[in-house]
């Protein structure tokens, strides 16, 4: 499925990452989601996880869905995190901030493991886990 995907802030992220919790479970569980409508993820089978690509297709990260109708359909949003981060598009129009919303993705179900903050920065930052 091809979508927008926006990131921002949410209270719980806000407060888990000024808190110093990045490593927790909750900073996981709060920011390795994918929030996107019922319709949305009816289309994609109603999965356990998906996979989230940057537009180039040379990034991914996998994420668990969160349905919310807070969304629209063909509109994905990723917590402000390492996960967002992976996908974000780096075009940054002489700015210094890359383009944290209206970045084309693709969303499609995935089998691959969500990695925690730690995970995601070891293997795709730092070369291998």
């Amino acid at each position: 499925m091809e979508a927008l995907l926006n990131t921002g802030s949410t209270i719980n992220e806000g407060r888990l990452a000024k808190g110093g919790n990045k490593y927790s479970d909750d900073y996981t569980k709060e920011c390795a989601v994918c929030w996107m409508c019922a319709e949305d993820y009816t289309s994609l089978g109603c999965p356990e996880k998906v996979a989230v690509t940057s537009r180039d297709g040379k990034h991914t990260v996998a994420v668990r869905p969160k349905v919310t109708e807070a969304m629209r359909s063909g509109q994905v949003f990723i917590p402000r995190s390492i996960w967002a981060n992976v996908v974000v598009e780096p075009d940054t129009f002489s700015t210094g901030s890359p383009r944290y919303k209206g970045a084309p993705v693709t969303v499609e179900p995935t089998d691959e493991e969500v990695l925690s903050a730690e995970e995601v920065v070891l293997k795709l930052y730092m070369g291998g886990e």
